[in-house]
């Protein structure tokens, strides 16, 4: 019995069945440049383990590289019709995002910028290996990248002192509109119960808002993807993304308020906390449903034209 050997036919059409991305001088090289960014970024990355371990503001940052993994599986079709295309100048963009790696964590440490160069870099080795037309199929998995980075300090401490005076303003509004007695003097509410002492609540950094505006942010996008397909819904849902969170954290240090007439521990410890996680629920629904009503809205304007 004789064995017959695979025919070149054969082995033209294996070829074609494999993708490009399974192919075995593809996989050399993306584990060289994964081993090379491993080894020139393996600080930041465990300063950024640190920073998303020890803060619930950036715990989404684990998330991250799940998301933009599964944006890319979903685009795993259009991708194996493609093949890849090395473009030079993606090296330029590589080496001006390692150079800005290096100057933002020797010369002027900064972790934000830093980060942000190792997404520069990535974007650089995707277009020098790929090629424009696959890296513009990659382009949201790699954007999206950046919601892995923390925002430095001073951006946040300016943007949560403005979100903690619009908590404090807008709970002073809803709880006077209860009638519930309030005044408030920058952001600190003071309730006025029927009977007794007032009750003073301070709406702390923890109840600006901040945490629910930067994960929202982070949601939005990645629902603003996986949901919609018109490029205008896309831009609306990451616009709405803050007012939402901005919106139902005033509602939550309201709620606060009204629950600290029945018991002034509801604005301290695990009830404060307990009662965050349960505005969550509202924030989410009010979300999707926003992307509902845009998703109907293109429905209504196809069926009228």
């Amino acid at each position: 019995m004789s064995v017959a050997g695979a025919s070149p036919a054969g082995e033209a059409i294996a070829d074609r069945a494999r993708p490009w991305w399974l192919e075995p001088g593809f996989l050399l090289w993306a584990g060289a440049a994964l081993a090379g960014l491993v080894a020139l970024a393996h600080h930041w990355f465990a300063a950024q383990h640190l920073k998303s371990w020890g803060s619930q503001d950036w715990a989404h940052a684990y998330l991250v590289p799940f998301i933009s993994g599964y944006a890319v599986w979903l685009r795993r079709d259009r991708l194996a019709r493609l093949r890849p295309e090395p473009f030079a100048p993606g090296a330029a963009i590589a080496l001006v995002g390692v150079t800005a790696y290096i100057l933002f964590t020797v010369g002027f440490p900064s972790h934000m910028s830093a980060g942000f160069s190792l997404v520069m870099t990535i974007f650089g080795l995707a277009l020098l290996t790929l090629g424009p037309r696959i890296t513009a199929e990659l382009a949201f998995p790699l954007a999206y990248l950046v919601f892995g980075v923390s925002l430095s300090n001073f951006m946040i401490k300016g943007a949560m002192f403005q979100l903690q005076l619009i908590a404090s303003q807008g709970a002073w509004v809803l709880l006077n509109l209860a009638g519930v007695t309030t005044d408030v003097a920058g952001n600190t509410l003071t309730i006025q119960p029927a009977s007794g002492d007032p009750i003073p609540l301070d709406v702390a950094a923890a109840c600006s808002g901040m945490r629910m505006v930067i994960g929202f942010y982070a949601l939005g996008a990645a629902v603003a993807f996986f949901s919609t397909t018109q490029w205008w819904q896309r831009i609306a849902l990451v616009l709405l993304a803050a007012p939402i969170a901005i919106l139902v954290n005033v509602f939550r240090v309201a709620s606060l308020g009204a629950l600290s007439l029945w018991d002034p521990e509801f604005a301290k410890g695990n009830a404060h906390m307990m009662v965050g996680v349960v505005w969550l629920v509202p924030a989410l629904v009010l979300f999707m449903g926003c992307v509902w009503l845009l998703k109907r809205l293109v429905r209504d304007i196809g069926g009228a034209s």
